[in-house]
């Protein structure tokens, strides 16, 4: 950037200024992340973990977009490179969610982990959720309490999953979702990231994270 273009512009945008400092230091490697699907910026960092009032948002060790809603994040295991809380999501973990490494969510989805009991809507009824890894759920897509969607799920648009497909290697979309194809499974390339992070979290320090702060470990024991 030229100098004297670049001085009224950090002038007008002082966030950048700090931005540009901080996003060098070893801790936001993260936003420095060429094909990171990710895309955790410094500037939605600084947005979510210092001026948010939003106690859960600030406590999230993953993005999450201010139009959303998650709760429960001490039982929510975000995978590597995986990014989950699009514009307009609602995700409840309250009985526990795993969403797999890489796994992508398009905007407006819901996942819910606890729903009501018929008879007394003061009870809630808990059943975990796990999407594999390489997975993609479209947007305004709905996954209800214990559905297990095996890796390389594609949930169709709009649908609305409420059983298991823990094979994985499908498309599956509708109300209530079915298997519209099966994905050729030696087409289906699981691929690494150079760095890997699990949200904020460089992954290779995730589980002394997660034993210090969140609940996963007990939830999803035979994940880990």
């Amino acid at each position: 950037m030229n100098l004297a273009k670049s001085i009224p512009f950090f002038i007008k945008n002082p966030r950048k200024i700090v931005g540009a400092f901080f996003s060098r230091l070893p801790y936001f490697e993260f936003t420095r992340l060429v094909g990171y699907q990710c895309g955790a910026s410094f500037e939605r960092w600084f947005e979510q973990k210092i001026l948010s009032s939003d106690a859960s948002r600030k406590k999230a060790y993953f993005p999450i977009h201010p139009n959303s809603l998650v709760t429960n994040i001490e039982n929510l295991y975000i995978g590597i490179d995986a990014y989950p809380v699009m514009h307009g999501c609602y995700i409840q973990a309250m009985g526990g969610i795993y969403i797999g490494d890489y796994t992508q969510i398009a905007p407006n989805v819901i996942i819910i982990s606890a729903n009501h009991e018929l008879h007394d809507t003061r009870i809630h009824i808990k059943k975990r959720v796990i999407i594999g890894k390489y997975s993609w759920i479209g947007g305004n897509s709905s996954i209800m309490p214990g559905v297990e969607l095996g890796d390389f799920t594609i949930v169709g648009a709009g649908s609305v999953v409420t059983k298991s497909f823990p094979e994985g290697h499908c498309v599956i979309g509708g109300n209530p979702a079915k298997i519209i194809k099966y994905l050729d499974k030696e087409k289906c390339l699981p691929f690494k990231a150079t760095v890997e992070y699990n949200g904020f979290i460089k992954s290779d320090k995730f589980i002394a994270y997660a034993q210090k702060n969140l609940k996963i470990l007990d939830i999803f024991s035979d994940k880990f």
